[in-house]
């Protein structure tokens, strides 16, 4: 009995553990995997960023004292400065995933052109000059390790770094040219001893300056004057053999209130695609806590005057003549008059199989002005509309539209046979489809920012609708001129050389 009483409760307790630990993930609203194709990208990308980074870069004087015993000379002291980088190849460099451990970096049989100012003093003499300098057989590898710290933002250190450049050749430029040639030789095993043990130090100094901007993105971008998207990251990224997965929190706030939903994302898988460079999945949830999000900051309630509907219906026979004439014909008003439109509820989001759907519960107000200026409704009404959600990527933007499929009265069946009801439920949903959903179309260009890098453009996509998650396979395009506001929001003011951020708040 005891035996049994002691192994009731070790089950009670594994349950209860397990309970808590599902009750306590957090799963993420948008998925992104980058997959070993950007990575190879990202090497020929990389290449044009880092000669930027190498033009602008102040090198560090290169200064030391070395005896020139065929001169007889004991010392010659020397100091190289304002040391530029002109040109440079790194023909063998790869990007590789490490598994449950970051990004390796390798690249070898590198060369570089540098020019440099020289001074050299010793007993018998001093002079400064120009020289240039090559460099071959550069060699390096590191491990880029990512996280994240407690305020969601991406952070990244290097570890393992070795690099070393096998050979130098110095070249003097001046009138004794010839005379500091001729011992030039002896002074390139110093030069390459010094520089190899600069290179791995400056290196981590950039990924640190990288690493402190990363710190300060602001991963809350204001989207409008309703709303919040939160882009934070809630887990390291995941790595394996073939790809690197971001898990976002994706989570939309009214602009006043930054208290989650009352509902949970759930968990959703990426499919085992490998064809593009980068896959985003944005789950159901995104979209439910943006209609939430929108709903509790009244953005869906919206009061138009028949002339801005007009601007937007149909000017043809089916148009606004035949609906303004059947409304007079049925209410004999002749007052000018209005539609407000209130969302009784959030829409509710639906994504299935090539499906996305969006339906409206709302009540539809018909308001008359009276002589007096005075504003009275005509009728109220309750009603459901189903509309289908388009998708197009613009840009860096996730532009939705909006087109109905199906609007009906909330009514007892028993007065659906009305046909004053059916007339009425026709005219409104001609007003809802020429005049009220184009104007939320024009409002819904503006689009949603998608997670992407500074100056990574999106091409080639395409978007998918699959069961719970919306799917959209694209490829990158680094663009040096590309004007954006990139999510992590922040992204275009990162300064990837050492020195201050200079990123720009939200709006």
């Amino acid at each position: 009995m005891h035996t049994k009483a002691v192994q009731l409760l070790w089950g009670c307790f594994f349950l209860w553990n397990l309970y808590i630990s599902s009750a306590q993930t957090v799963y993420p609203g948008i998925k992104a995997r980058v997959t070993q194709q950007a990575l190879d990208y990202g090497v020929l990308a990389g290449m044009e960023i880092i000669e930027q980074m190498v033009k602008e870069k102040k090198i560090p004087d290169l200064e030391g004292s070395e005896s020139l015993e065929f001169l007889k000379v004991d010392y010659v002291n020397y100091n190289f400065s304002n040391i530029k980088i002109h040109a440079f190849s790194f023909p063998n460099t790869s990007l590789a995933f490490v598994p449950g451990v970051g990004i390796k970096a390798l690249t070898n049989h590198g060369t570089a052109n540098i020019s440099t100012d020289w001074e050299v003093k010793s007993p018998l003499f001093q002079d400064t000059g120009g020289a240039d300098l090559f460099l071959s057989g550069v060699f390096f590898t590191g491990v880029i390790v990512l996280a994240r710290n407690d305020f969601g933002h991406p952070i990244m250190k290097l570890q393992d770094c070795y690099a070393q450049v096998s050979h130098a050749h110095v070249s003097f430029s001046g009138d004794l040219s010839v005379l500091y040639n001729s011992f030039a030789e002896p002074m390139e095993k110093p030069i390459l001893k010094n520089l190899n043990e600069m290179l791995c130090p400056i290196i981590m100094s950039e990924v640190g300056a990288l690493n402190a901007n990363l710190s300060m993105l602001e991963v809350l971008t204001k989207i409008d004057n309703y709303t919040l998207l939160d882009y934070s990251l809630i887990s390291s990224p995941e790595i394996t053999e073939n790809y690197m997965e971001l898990n976002l929190k994706g989570v939309f706030y009214p602009l006043d209130n930054l208290s989650d939903p009352p509902f949970s994302p759930v968990p959703f898988a990426l499919p085992e695609h490998h064809d593009s460079m980068l896959y985003i999945g944005i789950s159901e949830f995104f979209f439910k806590s943006a209609s939430f999000a929108y709903f509790t900051a009244g953005a869906f309630n919206v009061t138009l005057s028949m002339k801005e509907i007009s601007n937007h219906l149909v000017q043809n026979s089916q148009g606004l003549g035949n609906v303004l004439s059947r409304i007079a014909e049925i209410y004999l008003l002749s007052q000018p008059f209005m539609v407000r439109v209130m969302a009784t509820e959030p829409p509710a989001i639906s994504l299935q199989p090539g499906n996305f759907t969006l339906d409206i519960p709302a009540s539809i107000v018909l308001l008359a002005q009276t002589e007096n200026s005075t504003v009275e409704a005509i009728v109220s009404m309750d009603f459901v509309a189903s509309t289908s959600v388009g998708l197009v990527i613009l840009g860096q933007r996730l532009v939705c539209s909006l087109s109905l499929n199906r609007f009906r009265l909330s009514l007892p069946e028993s007065n659906r046979s009305n046909i004053e009801v059916l007339r009425f439920e026709n005219i409104l949903s001609s007003i809802l489809h020429f005049g009220i959903l184009p104007l939320a179309n024009a409002k819904l260009q503006q689009g949603i920012p998608l997670p992407n890098p500074h100056k990574i453009s999106l091409v080639n996509s395409d978007i998918e609708v699959l069961a719970g998650f919306l799917l959209i396979s694209t490829d990158l395009k680094y663009e040096t001129s590309l004007k954006q506001q990139p999510s992590f929001h922040g992204w275009e003011g990162l300064n990837l050389i050492s020195g201050q951020w200079r990123g720009k708040p939200a709006a």
